[in-house]
């Protein structure tokens, strides 16, 4: 295994993954809810009047964020190298998937694994194996 030194960015991943987890704690503690985008998105759609704003600005929040980093840092060059079929059809199932599994990575793997939830502990290890799984085929069966 080879460590692509130029591309290594262990300072800011680590301070990512520590608002992440902050902005969780927060969420959870302050509105009792937790922070899972699948359901602050799916339940954003058929929610009460008086639910949809701080829905409608959390997305905006998530959607602002690069545009806010990007005068800290120069944003990285953003390269797309799937047809745009395979983006719609990957987009699909894990949008079936966050249903299927009610939630998604960050409800499961950020919120539901530091509660202790067995349901998120499984849910996490089935996404996790698939993503390993999907990898490893195209790297190395399908190429």
């Amino acid at each position: 295994m080879n460590i692509d030194w130029a591309n290594f960015t262990p300072w800011t991943s680590t301070a990512g993954g520590l608002l992440i987890g902050v902005a969780s704690a927060m969420f959870i503690l302050l509105n009792g809810r937790v922070l899972g985008i699948s359901s602050i998105v799916g339940e954003g759609i058929r929610s009460k009047k008086g639910d949809r704003l701080w829905r409608v600005t959390f997305i905006a929040g998530l959607l602002m964020a690069p545009l806010l980093f990007s005068f800290v840092s120069p944003l990285p060059p953003v390269e797309v190298q799937a047809d745009w079929k395979i983006l719609l059809v990957g987009g699909l199932a894990v949008g079936v998937g966050t249903r299927y599994g009610a939630g998604c990575t960050s409800g499961h793997g950020v919120c539901g694994l530091s509660r202790l939830s067995v349901r998120s502990l499984i849910a996490t290890l089935c996404f996790m194996s698939a993503g390993f799984v999907t990898v490893f085929l195209v790297r190395h069966v399908f190429n």
